[in-house]
């Protein structure tokens, strides 16, 4: 297969020649035969002017299979990534059931994706109370890496670590390469809602920046102190960016996503009785969110992901607009890189920035750089081709993920998917992806 465009991501006009799945060279764009032959029977396609860059690399999306499939599923998530040229997905140890925190719960969570994946998946597996000894053997089963919570996770299944927990799990992991994920918010900070359970801003009150703040502390401080790799997931709160900078500086192997939620909206112009936009830490202030970007311009955070996060309508209590009992998560999986580029352009952030932190910067994190987020020679041919210029409206109808909840709904986006490919294989209907290791 040859795929050429005026405009590959890095390259310029360029044609990329694909083998076996993945790519063999990146070309002269009139290099379109085989070895300066004769036209060999190969599959040739003129994208003209559209942008050809890496698949979306998303290490950090809630599937919920087994056993929560009415929230979420691998099918219905796939498909979702799919058409929004998503090529890989890390799925989290929860919200399943069983979660992912045991070498058998880890392959009973590769059964449940037999036959209905459109695009590459690796699994994450869960650091929880008392499961330290067993993570090195959840490695060595197809575990990429752990995630964990200091703070309640919101189910029951998937307890939360304190200090002495985090050093056992970092402690455990020395070695190894494999980052321990951590959702950093500190309980001692946290409170019930108070007020209004529909206002907003009484959600918001809730859980304060400095949560955040102080758990980013305590975890560059165990980190440091270990040896091992951390990451802290979906930063809401730009303060922590401090201390991130700090570890940099000192050569402490943290590193830091955030998501386009907290990107793209603020708290201001959240409206009460809309719980589609609840997700833990919450969205912040404009000038919180203007503060992540600036982190972005200075090269502090390292990945931008989605954390979709979805349940059924009912546990998001829509029709009551109650914000203090709605569960906490966001559907974006499918429009993540539209968020993410329509406010990047706003602010002259480049595509290949916005495609690093969504590419290679996931891939990377997640310990499959040596084959996703990047073309060049020898990495999977998993590539999307992109119209940056074109917009669309979200439309319920369009949705493909489980649940058409959505606080994007209604919003107009920049950046249109037309083709996605996974291993040189059009993604879309076919159940052709894979699940994929370190």
């Amino acid at each position: 297969m040859i795929l050429r465009s005026k405009n590959v991501l890095g390259h310029g006009p360029a044609s990329i020649h694909i083998r076996n799945g993945r790519i063999d060279r990146i070309a002269h764009f009139d290099d379109v035969n085989e070895e300066g032959q004769a036209p060999s029977p190969v599959e040739f396609t003129d994208y003209g002017d559209l942008v050809i860059m890496p698949g979306v690399v998303d290490s950090h999306v809630h599937v919920n299979e087994p056993g929560r499939t009415e929230w979420e599923g691998f099918e219905t998530a796939t498909r979702a990534a799919a058409a929004g040229g998503v090529t890989t997905i890390v799925d989290m140890p929860l919200n399943s059931i069983p979660p992912t925190t045991s070498v058998d719960a880890l392959m009973q969570k590769a059964a449940a994706m037999e036959g209905k994946l459109r695009v590459d998946v690796a699994l994450w597996g869960g650091a929880v109370p008392g499961n330290a000894p067993q993570l090195r053997d959840m490695l060595g089963h197809g575990a990429v890496g752990f995630k964990c919570f200091l703070v309640d996770s919101g189910v029951p299944e998937f307890g939360n670590l304190d200090a002495d927990g985090l050093r056992l799990a970092l402690d455990a992991m020395r070695d190894t390469n494999a980052p321990l994920l951590v959702h950093a918010e500190l309980q001692e900070h946290i409170h019930d809602v108070a007020g209004d359970p529909r206002a907003y801003s009484s959600y918001l009150a809730s859980r304060p920046r400095s949560a955040e703040d102080a758990a980013i502390e305590l975890v560059s401080h165990k980190t440091a102190n270990s040896g091992s790799r951390a990451h802290i997931v979906h930063l809401s709160s730009a303060g922590g960016l401090d201390t991130l900078r700090r570890a940099r500086d000192a050569r402490i192997a943290l590193t830091v996503e955030t998501t386009p939620h907290y990107l793209y909206f603020d708290a201001e112009s959240i409206p009460d009785g809309a719980p589609q936009y609840k997700c833990a830490p919450p969205i912040r202030e404009h000038e919180n969110r203007e503060e992540l970007w600036r982190g972005i311009k200075d090269e502090l955070i390292t990945a931008i992901v989605s954390d979709h996060s979805p349940c059924t309508p009912e546990l998001k209590r829509m029709e009551e607009g109650n914000f203090a009992q709605a569960w906490g998560g966001i559907s974006s999986l499918q429009f993540a890189l539209p968020i993410a580029w329509t406010e990047a352009r706003k602010r002259g952030v480049t595509l290949e920035t916005i495609s690093r932190l969504m590419s290679e910067g996931p891939a990377q994190l997640a310990g499959l750089d040596h084959r996703k987020g990047k073309l060049a020679a020898g990495y999977d041919a998993d590539l999307i081709v992109f119209d940056p210029s074109a917009s669309f409206r979200v439309e319920p109808s369009m949705i493909e993920h489980r649940h058409k909840v959505t606080p994007y709904a209604g919003h107009e986006l920049f950046g249109v998917v037309k083709a996605a490919y996974v291993r040189g294989t059009l993604a879309g209907d076919a159940a052709t992806g894979q699940w994929i290791r370190r």
